[in-house]
């Protein structure tokens, strides 16, 4: 059978490998946004990861239920654990839907009838007569395994939730079933498939039947990276939102702040071209001086203005003062003369010492006036008059200090505010003044104007920064929670452009990989549904998902027309082709070689199918069974039948039960070589009583000869296409064996007169088949039948049976 999800070219590879694939050949994706994608799937792939589980098919071997439902003691359902369709066959009550329900339980732990799920009740699901132990085993083939697994499920309470399940596979240990991995798994794929199944798959709501098909899709990693990614994208974008949405609040808050530069720097800061400048930003909220802030670097200047200390001053000029009155108290003194007249003698010494060879006075020019006798004589007056005039040199050594002193306090600052620039000019040029008196006068008050300038200035200044800092204080804490923001937001937005683009890139793959399973799906769904509808006039047009994966509006569209005339699919269906529509959706999910499951379990799937739906259902079944292992509960006999008479290949079991839900399973022979056994064992029976003898050999081997025809009958309806419920029909109101004939071998479908069957029958089959289906029918008579060679007759009846049966004979 064709995979729903295989079906073209570019969806061939495993989903892994159609991404790495895919990723490769993505040249315009960075290595970063490569990385992002293999990540997001890589995660999504690990997620509730077993390393129990495998990817070989899983196929069912032998399966054993004890005290479960219907079942008493341990029955034994034998299967063969390979692809093929197996019908388990018995009538209602017989115990076969109970091993089917205990199948779906042993891996699921639960099933719509004991879980309360079932439209009328939950059921009982301990069976009475084995109250004590419920256990579901089931043996497992995995290819590539070199034995069997086996899986059981064994109730300990009384609740039907009170059971555990675990999982036995060769190299792997012993593991609870929910560690194996197919949890997943039975959700998506679901092998099995009851009749309350089947009606939800119709009936249950628009999402869930979308859900049904949408996971079957095998895109559930895409989805779980999409998710992830767009939660990665979620909280990427709050950052750079948040940085956003604060920025206009914080440009209000610095605008109003006034003329602040601090307020206007940080606008600057904030817009520069190639991103905002945390380093002046993050400057400014600590406080910390930047390299010019115009007015407020002034301001600052300004506010810590300070002018000479005028007590210093003060008493320097004083100081100054009582010098200059202490030199001009000796002037007009004899100390004065003294003290000038030493002042001249020792200038005429200086020019002696300088002009030794010339003795000559250089102011009157007599000849030989500064000899050396003068020098000495002038030595001596020089030493008495500097004692004579001491107080006045120690007077004017202290006008030299105390200028000096007044000078040495003038001092102008590198850096002052230019407010202050005059007052400190006039100020510092006290310092060339040279005369003492002056320079007393000039510098105080310069002092006193230049400091009265200072504590004006810098009252104002601090008013200024007092009031521009109320307004800064109020904004920078907005300013730091932007600043925060703006570097997180810096940091996010690379990191958000990467995680887009892997999120588009996974996005659009998923819509070019969804779109070809749906349409692959929808092919099969199809193919399914021109098998199954059989004479229905409805047409299954398109089958689609309408909605995504997290759409509040999400449903299964069909399309379907009724006479070529548009339709809603489910109001005008009747039950059976209701049904057939839902095997239509179901078998294509359970068939796609995604699943890990090799077997589909399906329980009483043909109700309500009219015969020819019934021969469908048999071919797409086989269908199915070249690639799963199909395993089919039903009561209905015309499904094995629809295989027999089709030549299609099946194994058919057959359940009994007994007293105290006794189930056994046995193998269902052939029904005309069981007829035929039957008849030849009653001929090899010694001392059978006559009347068993002329009634039961007879009526044995009438059967044998009904069911070779009715079988015949149905490969010529095959050939010729006649409608398979006009077929049924007749065969149901055909009592007598010579008119079945006429639908084995003729092929108008009608009854044809007794002669002309006959005639037919000894062309066919040679001149004693007549007499041997006149000898079987009359054991139906009082007088019976009774052959003279029993075991010969047997034999006779045996070869025209097959004879019959050969579709070469028939033609």
């Amino acid at each position: 059978m064709d995979d729903a999800t295989d079906q073209t070219p570019g969806n061939a590879l495993p989903l892994p490998e159609l991404v790495e694939a895919r990723l490769a050949d993505a040249p315009k994706l960075t290595s970063a946004v490569k990385t992002l994608i293999s990540e997001a799937l890589g995660d999504s792939e690990n997620a509730g990861g077993s390393h129990t589980a495998s990817t070989d098919p899983v196929y069912l071997g032998n399966i054993t239920v004890t005290g479960f439902r219907g079942v008493g003691s341990k029955a034994l359902l034998k299967l063969r654990p390979k692809p093929g369709v197996t019908l388990v066959v018995g009538r209602n009550g017989s115990g076969k839907s109970s091993i089917a329900e205990a199948v779906e339980t042993l891996f699921t732990g639960t099933n719509a009838h004991c879980s309360g799920q079932h439209p009328n009740h939950a059921v009982r699901w301990r069976n009475l007569h084995q109250g004590e132990r419920t256990v579901v085993e089931a043996k497992l083939a995995v290819e590539g395994d070199p034995s069997p697994s086996t899986v059981t499920r064994t109730w300990t309470g009384d609740a039907f939730t009170d059971s555990q399940a675990v999982l036995r596979r060769p190299g792997h240990g012993t593991v609870p079933l929910e560690q194996a991995g197919w949890e997943q798994a039975t959700r998506t794929y679901r092998p099995f498939l009851s009749y309350v199944d089947l009606g939800n798959l119709i009936n249950g709501k628009p999402s869930e039947m979308y859900d049904n098909i949408a996971a079957i899709l095998g895109l559930d990693p895409l989805n779980a990276a999409t998710r992830r990614l767009t939660a990665a994208k979620k909280e990427l974008d709050a950052v750079v939102n948040a940085e956003k949405e604060k920025k206009p609040l914080l440009h209000a808050a610095l605008e109003n702040v006034g003329h602040d530069d601090r307020a206007l720097k940080a606008l600057l800061a904030m817009e520069e071209k190639g991103g905002p400048d945390h380093a002046v930003l993050d400057a400014l909220i600590a406080g910390v001086p930047t390299a010019d802030e115009g007015r407020l670097r002034e301001a600052r200047l300004e506010a810590t203005a300070e002018g000479p200390d005028l007590d210093r001053v003060g008493d320097a000029v004083d100081g100054l003062r009582h010098a200059v009155a202490d030199v001009d108290d000796l002037k007009g003194t004899a100390a004065a003369d003294a003290h000038s007249r030493a002042e001249l003698l020792q200038a005429a010494l200086r020019h002696s010492d300088h002009h030794a060879d010339d003795p000559a006075c250089p102011v009157c020019g007599t000849e030989q006036a500064l000899d050396r006798e003068w020098a000495v004589r002038a030595e001596a007056q020089v030493a008495a008059l500097l004692q004579e005039a001491e107080e006045v040199r120690r007077a004017e050594a202290d006008l030299r200090a105390a200028t000096r002193t007044l000078q040495d306090l003038v001092h102008v600052p590198q850096e002052f505010p230019a407010a202050l620039a005059d007052p400190w000019r006039i100020w510092g040029d006290c310092r060339r003044i040279t005369d003492p008196a002056e320079l007393a006068e000039r510098a105080f008050k310069a002092a006193v104007t230049l400091t009265d300038a200072c504590e004006v200035v810098s009252r104002k200044a601090r008013e200024e920064l007092a009031a521009k800092d109320e307004r800064w204080r109020a904004v920078v804490d907005l300013l730091a929670e932007w600043t925060r923001l703006s570097r997180e937001a810096a940091a996010a937005k690379p990191r958000r452009t990467e995680v887009n683009a892997a999120l588009t890139w996974i996005k659009k793959l998923t819509t070019e990989i969804r779109d070809l399973r749906v349409n692959a799906f929808a092919d099969h769904t199809q193919r399914i549904w021109e098998k199954l509808r059989q004479q229905s006039s409805v047409d299954l047009k398109h089958v689609g998902l309408h909605g995504g994966e997290r759409a509040n509006v999400r449903k299964l569209i069909m399309d379907v027309t009724v006479d070529d005339t548009e339709a809603p699919a489910l109001s005008v269906m009747s039950q059976g082709e209701l049904h057939s529509l839902a095997l239509s959706l179901f078998l294509p999910r359970a068939a796609t070689a995604d699943s890990p499951f090799g077997f589909v379990v399906i329980d009483d799937p043909v109700q309500s199918m009219d015969p020819a739906k019934v021969d469908g259902l048999a071919q797409v079944l086989d269908e199915l069974g070249r690639d799963r292992q199909v395993v089919v509960f039903t009561h209905d006999t015309r499904l094995p039948h629809a295989f027999r008479s089709q030549g299609l290949p099946v194994t058919v079991l057959k359940v009994e039960r007994g007293e105290k839900s006794k189930v056994n399973v046995t193998s269902e022979t052939d029904p005309v070589k069981e007829a035929i056994d039957n008849a030849m064992a009653l001929a090899h029976t010694e001392n059978c009583p006559e009347a068993a003898l002329r009634h039961v050999l007879p009526s044995l081997c009438r059967e044998a000869l009904t069911t070779a025809i009715v079988e015949a009958a149905w490969l010529r309806r095959n050939r010729t296409g006649q409608p398979a419920d006009s077929l049924q029909a007749a065969i149901d109101g055909t009592e007598r064996l010579i008119p079945l004939a006429s639908f084995a071998l003729f092929d108008d479908g009608l009854v044809h007169p007794d002669e002309e069957v006959k005639d037919r029958l000894r062309a066919l089959y040679g001149g004693e088949s007549t007499t041997l289906i006149r000898q079987c029918q009359q054991g139906a008579h009082p007088g019976g039948f009774l052959p003279h060679d029993r075991i010969a007759f047997v034999r006779k009846i045996e070869d025209l049976a097959g004879r019959i049966r050969k579709p070469e004979v028939n033609a």
